[in-house]
């Protein structure tokens, strides 16, 4: 074997070097997120029973005298306030997680695709945290105060505690993601996938299909339904102005060859 051969590169192991590099990277930004979760865990666990009696105030405000939330398996007491605790480490802790996502993805975007995913990411945990919030403040309100009173009289509701929970996380994450349409219709034109006209004339659609994923999405009732149903179209058509008025396509090549030497750098 000459010398020359033994001198050349292995280029698989070039190529295998940087992969290895991403997954290190990708592990490290995993292990801080699971610790930041953790450490919000441990924050919040002793105020778990303060936290589950914050929570379920809608209800427990509309109940009749004398009756209150029971826990029908012995271990709910217990588990119920984990449960809640936990989840609410991993929604405090999604600026935390996003900037770690983002701290992994921004090296490999262009200059103008930073520009505009830094806003993106802000705005996606602000609307978030609003569907929430429009949840317990809004929707809660309305449903808690139907349900409690269209039943038969000599029927006492004392809805159990983890039964409540799984239904309010239900809607807390079904209002959260849907607040997110804004963000999702504005990259689909943002992206070119679609454009302000077409999206505009599958208005009727849209409509449509709101109110099938609210039927999908929330319990089986018309309010819950047309609640969550609305602000869908309401905030599909806040995507589609934000779209007409952001966003702006390169007007000759010129721009994305400046974009892809500052990639470069």
């Amino acid at each position: 074997m000459s010398q020359n051969e033994h001198d050349m590169p292995d280029e698989g192991q070039d190529q295998e070097q940087p992969l290895v590099s991403h997954l290190v990277e990708l592990r490290q930004r995993l292990m801080r997120i699971l610790l930041i979760i953790f450490v919000l865990f441990l924050a919040m666990f002793y105020f778990a029973n303060d936290l589950y009696t914050y929570l379920s105030q809608p209800l427990t405000a509309l109940l009749p005298a004398g009756t209150s939330m029971i826990a029908t398996d012995v271990t709910s007491p217990f588990f119920a306030p984990f449960k809640l605790t936990l989840v609410l480490s991993i929604l405090l802790a999604v600026p935390f997680i996003l900037h770690q996502i983002w701290g992994f993805i921004a090296p490999g975007l262009y200059q103008h695709e930073k520009k505009m995913a830094i806003p993106l990411l802000g705005s996606s945990i602000i609307l978030f945290y609003a569907g929430v919030a429009f949840a317990y403040f809004v929707v809660f309100p309305l449903i808690f105060g139907f349900f409690t009173s269209v039943g038969p009289e000599n029927v006492a509701v004392m809805t159990d505690i983890s039964s409540y929970l799984n239904f309010v996380l239900k809607l807390f994450f079904a209002f959260g993601i849907v607040f997110e349409i804004p963000i999702a219709t504005l990259l689909l034109i943002w992206t070119g996938a679609a454009t302000v006209q077409g999206l505009r004339q599958k208005r009727a659609y849209v409509l449509v299909g709101c109110f099938v994923i609210g039927m999908l999405l929330t319990p089986p009732d018309v309010i819950s339904q047309t609640l969550l149903a609305l602000p869908m179209w309401l905030l599909y058509e806040l995507g589609i102005l934000l779209g007409l008025l952001l966003v702006k396509r390169p007007a000759n090549d010129d721009a994305m060859a400046e974009d892809e030497d500052s990639r470069n750098i």
